[in-house]
Order: C-alpha cells, then structure tokens, then sequence
C-alpha cells in the first residue's frame, strides 16, 4: 500500500512539474495575443502534420508519394488522410490513368490557414521556453 502510494504521489508531483511550463506560456502568450488558442489535435498527430506539411511544399501529391515520403502504410494514410479530408484542410481527387487507379491529394485554403495557425501557435511556445 505505501509503495503505490508513492507511486501516485511520484505521479503527481511529476504531473505538477509538467504543469508549471505550461502556465508560463499560456500567460506570456496570453499577453502578446489575448488568450492561447488549443492546438489543433487534428494537425498536431506526427501522421497527419506530415501529410499537411508536405502538401503545403507540393501543389499536390498521389498517394504513393505520401506513402514513401512518409513511410508509412496503405491503411494508416488513408485513415489519416480521410480525417484531413473531412476536416476540409485536404482535397482528394481519383481518377484512373488507363486501368490504374490513382489518388491525388492537395492541400485546401482552409488547411492552408490551419497549418500557418498550429505553426504560429508552436512558435509562440518555442519562443516562451526560449526566454525562461
């Protein structure tokens, strides 16, 4: 009982710890911009900042380019690539080329402002560790 006790105090303080910064940004970044927007969840996942990303560097890019560049699966992009799209923040376009099958992805206006949002919200957050 008194070691998961500590255990759970370990936790706690450790949760506190990680707090502590988080307050210090939000209130810096609250001065400079009236308050500190959320992250967006959507962008913020590793799969789908890197799909937005790219497509920011390309006007557009099939489905087996997004697949090697980011070296993953069949499933995880298009499961990933389907919440983009549902979001808006990316547009998909199939066609066939002869028989073959093809997928093209570009990135939306709203993905656009969505990405410069999340990468202006990150910068404020370096900035702030920066000057502790």
């Amino acid at each position: 009982m008194a070691k998961q006790s500590a255990v759970s105090q370990d936790r706690q303080k450790k949760a506190r710890s990680e707090e502590r910064p988080l307050r210090a940004v939000r209130g810096r970044a609250a001065d400079r911009e009236g308050g500190m927007p959320e992250l967006d969840r959507l962008i913020h996942e590793r799969l789908r900042l890197g799909i937005v990303s790219a497509l920011a560097a390309n006007e557009s890019l099939s489905f087996g380019d997004l697949k090697r560049l980011l070296n993953t699966t069949d499933g995880n992009l298009s499961v990933h690539a389907r919440k983009l799209e549902e979001a808006q923040y990316i547009a998909c376009k199939k066609y066939f080329d002869g028989r073959v099958p093809k997928t093209e992805y570009r990135l939306t206006a709203a993905g656009r402002r969505a990405l410069e949002r999340y990468l202006n919200h990150m910068e404020v957050l370096i900035q702030s560790m920066r000057e502790r």
